[in-house]
């Protein structure tokens, strides 16, 4: 799942993430290539990638940055084909990180006429919409589907949440408003299990927020989803060495494959056959969402 990227100082950890997931045949997406596509001389931490061939990368870019905000600047189909072609991407990850720009210090805080520009990059390149620890609803998604975009990453609450990423940065910058802000939104979103049933609309969804193992994407295939992702919880991983990522993932592997095999499942596609049973507060967040029609 998206990660990192942008920084000289993270192009080892692509370039491991990169050659294990050729190896191993995975997907992988890089995070933001925002600072890239303004400054050429960061994009190497991302073209590493184009050095491997894993079968299915993804690109990345924000949702945010697709109108004007104060800094002027604004991307386009032409800056998507070229943060693309950076990585070597078969699809483009367009992440919808606003309740981190609405905490954040410098945070880009305009949101008209995003849907609007969404729907016109997806019909010049394949767009997959990226949620960032807030969770899709079924509203979101139905919208996002009309939008044209090819597949949704729930991107759940249930893992890192950027708003407290940035209520440890608001404090560092002596910003208190930004801080008791960020700290209010704190758990702000919709858990996982939840959103992969609420974002069921007919495209293909990938889990990410709080997978920790190969059960846990066992369980996100039970719900509807159709890939899971990892960031944080591999994330020490791949800046240590490509041997220990490769271990990691390995295991992951072949935790999803024990927990397939113990249903009789055959194939990762047909997990949802076995459909998963959501219980305690989670299950009362599903009722209480699919009751109210969110």
């Amino acid at each position: 799942s998206g990660m990192t990227g942008g920084s000289e100082s993270v192009t080892r950890i692509n370039e491991n993430i990169a050659a294990v997931a050729e190896e191993l045949g995975i997907a992988m997406g890089v995070g933001s290539q925002r600072a890239a596509l303004l400054d050429a001389s960061l994009r190497g931490s991302f073209k590493v990638v184009k050095e491997h061939s894993p079968p299915l990368v993804l690109a990345n870019i924000g949702a945010p940055q697709l109108v004007k905000q104060n800094d002027g600047v604004v991307f386009g189909a032409e800056e998507a084909i070229d943060a693309m072609e950076m990585v070597g991407a078969h699809l483009i990850a367009v992440h919808l990180n606003f309740l981190q720009e609405m905490v954040q210090p410098e945070g880009d805080r305009k949101t008209d006429g995003v849907w609007e520009a969404l729907k016109g990059l997806s019909q010049e390149v394949p767009v997959v919409a990226k949620e960032t620890g807030a969770g899709v609803s079924r509203k979101a998604a139905i919208m996002l589907k009309e939008a044209g975009v090819k597949g949704i990453d729930v991107g759940g609450l249930s893992g890192t949440t950027f708003s407290a990423v940035e209520y440890y940065r608001a404090l560092q910058a002596s910003d208190s408003l930004k801080a008791a802000l960020a700290r209010t939104f704190w758990d702000w979103g919709i858990p996982t299990p939840v959103s992969l049933l609420r974002a069921s609309v007919g495209l293909p969804l990938i889990a990410t927020g709080g997978l920790r193992d190969g059960l846990d994407v066992a369980r996100a295939l039970s719900l509807g989803a159709a890939l899971g992702g990892f960031a944080r919880g591999v994330l020490k991983d791949a800046v240590e060495s490509k041997e220990a990522l490769m271990v990691r993932l390995q295991t992951i592997i072949e935790e999803l494959k024990v927990a397939l095999a113990l249903q009789g499942i055959k194939r990762a596609r047909d997990a949802r056959e076995r459909p998963g049973i959501l219980l305690g507060q989670t299950a009362e967040i599903a009722k209480e969402m699919e009751r109210r029609g969110l």
